[in-house]
This record gives structure tokens, sequence and C-alpha cells, in this order.
């Protein structure tokens, strides 16, 4: 216990024991600054420094611009801007993949390759009448006054919301000949009308073009989209005279008929109709 003592004594000597740090003059020795210290003063003064050294460092990584350049840090400019960079990346992905099925369907129009649907429009219809027959509606006043009401407003309304495809007129792109017929066993979903080379060729209706281009097959390509979903394909023409986004309207020249492309065996025009993405029979709808 005395050895205790003794050791903590001398500890606290130690600790304790003044020492003075002098700043001398050394040409003259002189004396220009004095501090009396001791080993405890210099312990309290270190850690003292120490510690408002590591708070003011915390201050200046937490709260100000600086701690960017620490590795590990992201400034907020940086997350906004890593934000909109994933916002727009999701965004042209969805794009891209919208693109990807409009080409596709495109390309298909272009060389033809689709399955075959066969369609019997009358039992289609006496399906639907059937179905029909069989719905019961409930009516009540208030829709009875609304329905009433409707009709009267569009009694007089000049522009129609939508056209029945049944009285959708299309003009004939030529007049001719038609060489080959449309045929779905043999996949010539078209008509190949023979006419003189240079013989121009008109949208059959209102619409945009979506393709104007040269092929080697086909040679001179254009493919319209009107309303309802249709599209109409033109080819083997010697000249165009639309380009890719034209606006179009019905019996409007966009092409010179010719015998261009490999798949070519004389002057005339192979014309395409396909409606929602099926082919139909052109000379349903047109006199050649």
């Amino acid at each position: 216990m005395a050895k205790k003592k003794k050791k903590e004594k001398k500890l606290a000597k130690k600790l304790l024991h003044q020492y003075r740090l002098v700043i001398l003059n050394e040409d003259t020795f002189e004396e220009r600054f004095a501090i009396k210290l001791t080993r405890l003063n210099v312990f309290v003064l270190t850690s003292i420094s120490a510690i408002v050294l590591i708070f003011f460092t915390t201050l200046l990584i937490a709260f100000t611009p600086l701690r960017e350049y620490i590795p590990g840090y992201s400034s907020a400019r940086l997350k906004k801007e890593a934000s909109l960079l994933n916002y727009k990346t999701d965004s042209l992905v969805r794009e891209l993949e919208l693109n990807k099925q409009y080409y596709s369907s495109i390309r298909k129009v272009l060389t033809g390759d689709i399955a075959s649907v066969e369609f019997n429009r009358d039992s289609i219809m006496e399906l639907a009448k059937n179905d029909l027959d069989y719905l019961e509606v409930e009516k009540n006043k208030e829709d009875s006054i609304l329905r009433a009401k409707v009709e009267k407003e569009d009694k007089y309304n000049l522009f129609e919301s939508s056209i029945d495809p049944s009285n959708f007129v299309l003009f004939p792109p030529v007049n001719g000949t038609i060489s080959d017929d449309y045929d779905i066993k043999e996949k010539h979903y078209a008509v190949d009308v023979v006419v003189a080379t240079n013989t121009p060729v008109k949208a059959v209706a209102d619409g945009t073009v979506i393709f104007a281009e040269w092929t080697v097959e086909t040679g001179y390509v254009v493919i319209m989209e009107h309303n309802q979903e249709l599209i109409s394909v033109y080819k083997h023409n010697s000249a165009i005279t639309k380009s890719q986004g034209d606006l179009v309207k019905a019996g409007e020249v966009i092409a010179m008929s010719g015998n261009t492309g490999e798949l070519s065996t004389g002057p005339h025009l192979h014309f395409e109709l396909w409606s929602k993405g099926y082919p139909v029979n052109p000379t349903n709808f047109i006199d050649f």
C-alpha cells in the first residue's frame, strides 16, 4: 500500500513538475518570450487542440462544399444529375421498345412476313348480333334525357368523331390491268397493276408518309398511314415525289410507277393494303 502511494506521488510530481519554455535571440541571447509549463498542462492543451481541430473539421465536411473533394462523399448536384439521368434512361428504354414494335410492324409490311388469318365476316356479324340479343340493359329516365340531348347536339354537327369503315372511301392509286391478284396462300398480299412507266401514283386516302426509301428487292417504296389504322404500300416505283413525314391528301401524286427492284418483272405497281396489322384484298375496296 505504501509503495502504491509512493508511485502515485511520484507520478503527480512528474505531471506537476514545472518547466520553462524560453525563446531567445540567437545573436544577443536576449530573452524574447518565456512561459511556465507542466506535463499536465501540455497534455490538457494538446487534448483540447485535438478536440477543437476534430470539431471544426467535422463542420467543414458536413456543412461546406469542401466535402465534395473528400472521397466517398457526393454532392446534392451530383445526386440530382444522377436522378435525372436515371429518369432519362428509363424514358429512352421505353421509347426504344415502342420504336422497335413500330419498326417491326413496318418490316412485316415491307417483307410480307405475317401469318395469314381468314375471317368470315358474315359469321362474325351474326355472332355479334346474337350476343347483342342477350344483352339486357335497364334504362332509366336520366339516361333517356342524356341520350336525347346528345343526339340533338350531334344532329347538326358537321364533323364526325369517327369514320364508319363501311363508308371509308379509297381512291385507286392507278388505273390499269391487274396482272397478279391478291393471294394469301402464295403470300402475295397485294395486287400488281400493269401501267406504263412514269404513270403518276396517287394516294388512296388522306394520310402521312411513314416510309419513302429505296430497297434492293422492291425499288422505290412508299408507305402511308391513314385513319382507321389503315396502311397503304406502293412498290416498284421509278421515282418518289414525297418524303417521310409529309402529310398527303387523297388523290395527290406520291410517286411515279416503274420497274425497279430485283422482284419486278415489268412496269407495274405493286399495291398492298393493311388494316390493323393484317393484309386485306385491295380489290374489295378499290376499283382499278
